[in-house]
């Protein structure tokens, strides 16, 4: 081929795929038709001399949720290469599938294929706002992320709609609107018509990635501040215990909170909280015995537009803490081994 970069892909594509990648620079189709052979779905992807069978997986988009699925598929099929072809994908699908073996290509111009003898990696252009769901789904923040916090917490339940919508503390049209999005995802069934009607959630590693890649938070504010302390971990409980008394809803977060609840956190440079809304932060800092200062904060209070972090808070050593799905979100935009940290506490502590 004249272009030493360019992928060929030979098979049986569908409409969806063929539009999907004749739009991508770095790739060359030969569609191919039922006389010339082959099952519908497969495909061989070839560079010079080098060809690599494929199966194909053709999505509108992929978002963490497909991304995990997938990776799953590829683990229950290990002789077997996957490609995944969208017209659109989410920086966390993509590296969800580049860390599990997974091909893809999109329409934007992302490619991730590492094969034997047969490497391609691009950047296109960024996703256009609006992230993995559909216009009309429930994108899972706020009060939505919510209702998905609910059913992680509690994977094994089978729940009605009124169940749901009463523990999430949200109207039972939005806990339709987040089961409904969930269904199309594949990451609950239902059982039973009607009022009977039962939804379970079979895939809730796939919720948990799709959730923490959904959950944004609006209008944050932080206060930065400092009290003296013997300790993080003595801080953490000593600032609770003030916000206690003074009547302000919170809960610490971070690596603070992780050091409570698992033994992968050796150090906690600074104890992040999260404060109700209605409270003023320079208030909130007074109240926990603490000062605003520009430089050396042991102590961060955070704030957001409504108080969706503090849902299903629970205790941990007499501190109020984040619940643990809301943990690995919150450590997971942590720049200082927040990732890390995150993994560990999926790992040692969510379970899936």
């Amino acid at each position: 081929m004249k272009d030493p970069e360019l992928v060929k892909v030979q098979g049986r594509l569908g409409p969806e795929a063929l539009r999907i990648l004749r739009d991508v620079p770095v790739v060359a189709v030969e569609p191919r038709t039922a006389e010339d052979g082959g099952d519908p779905g497969d495909a061989v992807l070839c560079r010079g001399r080098v060809a690599e069978p494929v199966a194909l997986t053709v999505r509108r988009a992929a978002n963490a949720a497909t991304a995990r699925q997938l990776a799953r598929t590829a683990a229950a099929v290990p002789d077997r290469n996957l490609l995944l072809v969208a017209a659109a994908t989410t920086a966390e699908a993509r590296e969800i599938l580049e860390r599990h073996g997974v091909a893809m290509v999109d329409g934007l111009g992302n490619a991730h294929i590492d094969l034997p003898g047969l490497v391609l990696h691009t950047q296109g252009r960024p996703r256009p706002r609006g992230g993995g769901s559909a216009r009309g789904q429930a994108r899972l923040a706020g009060k939505a992320g919510v209702t998905a916090q609910a059913l992680l917490l509690d994977p094994e339940r089978g729940w009605k709609v009124q169940d749901l919508a009463g523990d999430a503390d949200v109207s039972i049209g939005l806990a339709h609107r987040v089961l409904a999005r969930l269904h199309e995802e594949g990451l609950v069934t239902a059982d039973g018509a009607g009022p009977r009607r039962v939804r379970h959630l079979v895939d809730p590693s796939a919720l948990l990635d799709l959730w923490a890649e959904e959950n944004i938070d609006r209008g944050v504010r932080r206060a930065r501040a400092f009290r003296l302390a013997r300790d993080p971990r003595r801080l953490a409980g000593a600032v609770s215990a003030a916000l206690d008394a003074a009547g302000i809803g919170h809960a610490v977060t971070g690596a603070g909170a992780a050091a409570l609840v698992a033994p992968f956190v050796t150090a906690v440079p600074v104890t992040e909280v999260w404060i109700e809304s209605l409270v003023s932060l320079d208030s909130a800092v007074a109240a926990a015995g603490a000062e605003v200062v520009d430089a050396g904060a042991n102590l961060v209070l955070v704030q957001g537009s409504g108080d969706e972090p503090l849902a299903f808070r629970r205790q941990a050593e007499d501190t109020w803490i984040v619940n643990p799905v809301r943990l690995f979100s919150d450590l997971r935009r942590d720049p200082r081994r927040g990732r890390e940290q995150a993994d560990s506490l999926r790992q040692e502590v969510i379970g899936f």
